[in-house]
């Protein structure tokens, strides 16, 4: 079909900073073109223990602690590997990022959903994570700032999320790939609320604040332990992330705060702006506070996700992802 608007994707429209690209040539004329450390090269591992720390009071040892991956999407898939024996539980938000639960059953785990509701701003309840623990419950997934709703969870939202992992002794993956893309106060990491850094994995990456999509870059970090499991699939597997990626991402710490601040503001700009247009055409909409997504609801036009997204493209040659497709709630 042609002449389609797509507002499909989870990514940026902007190309990757010259600064990071201009790093990488520079490297490969030096002949930096071999394998690197299996957890990433020395140089990244510290720019992001000391990225983590500056910007979100998390602390790390580069050598231990932190695993450069493939993507955060390699981090969760490794995470799962480690974590989870079969039939294992894994607590997530619905709705939540469609990759989540396919991962937790390839590790041969179970997926089980935690109900996030608008007029609790899709935030996940304490009532709501311990009606959905059993026996077999292991942790819980969550990205935060979510990918689809644009929510945030502040510190009091989170401190709710830490009372129930303390009490059912559950890990809690953080998925903060989109923590530099927050508009309306800073980003908590729940890795940094006390007692919940050793039982929480952080992942985050570089495709979503720096636009590096196509980089496929992002990171790990946690317990010792549980970093020291997931690199030993991850040898085997990947062996590294390629050096050039590795490069690109290490400029993005160094030099890359101005870069990812112009970027947060046009986003900032687009949603206020997105936002108003859907509410103005009767499709009221939850105003995002981080990430980039709007999560409208249809309930006026009578239509299952599903039939508006088919009826848009026919109609408007506007391509959406139908809310379902992020569970349930969706």
């Amino acid at each position: 079909m042609d002449d389609v608007i797509s507002l499909g994707v989870g990514e940026p429209d902007f190309p990757t900073p010259w600064r990071a690209c201009d790093a990488v040539i520079e490297s490969l004329r030096r002949g930096a073109t071999s394998y690197t450390s299996n957890r990433g090269t020395t140089e990244l591992r510290v720019e992001i223990a000391e990225y983590l720390g500056r910007r979100f009071g998390v602390q790390y040892d580069p050598e231990e602690e932190i695993l450069v991956t493939v993507g955060a999407s390699e981090a969760v898939d490794l995470a799962m590997r480690v974590l989870l024996d079969a039939g294992d539980e894994l607590l997530v938000p619905d709705p939540c990022y469609v990759s989540y639960a396919p991962c937790v059953e390839l590790a041969y785990g179970r997926a089980v959903a935690v109900p996030t509701l608008l007029e609790d701003e899709f935030g996940i309840k304490s009532a709501a994570l311990r009606a959905a623990c059993t026996e077999r419950t292991r942790g819980l997934l969550f990205c935060n700032p979510s990918n689809p709703t644009g929510a945030i969870m502040r510190r009091n939202d989170l401190e709710e999320v830490a009372e129930v992992a303390r009490d059912r002794d559950l890990l809690v993956i953080s998925d903060e790939i989109y923590a530099e893309l927050t508009y309306e106060g800073p980003h908590c990491s729940f890795a940094s609320l006390p007692g919940m850094r050793e039982r929480t994995l952080l992942l985050n990456g570089f495709s979503k604040a720096d636009a590096m999509t196509g980089w496929r870059i992002g990171y790990a970090c946690g317990p010792a332990e549980i970093i020291e499991a997931m690199t030993r699939i991850h040898a085997y597997t990947t062996m590294c992330v390629p050096v050039m990626a590795q490069t690109a991402a290490t400029e993005a710490l160094r030099h890359g705060a101005d870069d990812r601040a112009r970027m947060v503001a046009e986003y900032d700009q687009r949603r206020r702006v997105f936002v108003t247009g859907l509410n103005r055409i009767g499709l009221d909409c939850f105003v995002p506070m981080g990430a980039f997504y709007a999560f409208p609801s249809i309930r006026s036009t009578g239509l299952t996700s599903q039939q508006f997204a088919k009826a848009l493209l026919a109609d408007q040659r506007v391509a959406v992802v139908p809310g379902d497709a992020f569970g349930a709630g969706g």
